[in-house]
């Protein structure tokens, strides 16, 4: 039977919202539109890390035990298609038949880059209540 957890990827934010609480924030919206979910966050200070826990085989059997990965990334640019960890989790999302949608605080991408990362849907969110909204709005997506 699939899960239905969903594996949230985020990075901070800025300011107060670090990547546990981006997190957090999206964990209780999507809790509390019926889905339970599983928060993956990875501190941007150690990009080191994040790497090896992209290419680890926990994550990799989280993400084909999930229904959904979201993605929580600052900015959505063209940079971010070019050796990125959202990139990266983008492609082996795609690769292992799992969608991807992802939040982020500001959206710099035209429909051609977004569909080169086939993110589902990309929400743009910079509070901790429109996290928690976004959440939401996930949960009613996937």
């Amino acid at each position: 039977m699939i899960s239905r957890t969903l594996l949230i990827v985020a990075r901070p934010f800025g300011g107060r919202l670090d990547a546990e609480r981006v997190s957090a924030a999206l964990a209780d919206g999507l809790r509390e539109g019926g889905w339970q979910a599983d928060p993956c966050p990875i501190d941007a200070a150690s990009l080191d890390r994040a790497a090896a826990l992209v290419r680890s085989p926990e994550l990799e059997a989280r993400m084909r035990a999930a229904r959904a990965i979201v993605i929580a990334e600052p900015r959505l640019d063209e940079h971010t298609l070019a050796g990125t960890v959202a990139f990266e989790l983008a492609t082996r999302a795609r690769q292992g038949g799992v969608p991807a949608y992802a939040v982020t605080r500001e959206k710099d991408l035209d429909s051609f880059d977004a569909r080169i990362l086939d993110l589902q849907t990309i929400l743009v969110a910079r509070t901790h209540r429109s996290l928690e909204l976004a959440g939401r709005k996930l949960a009613e997506l996937v």
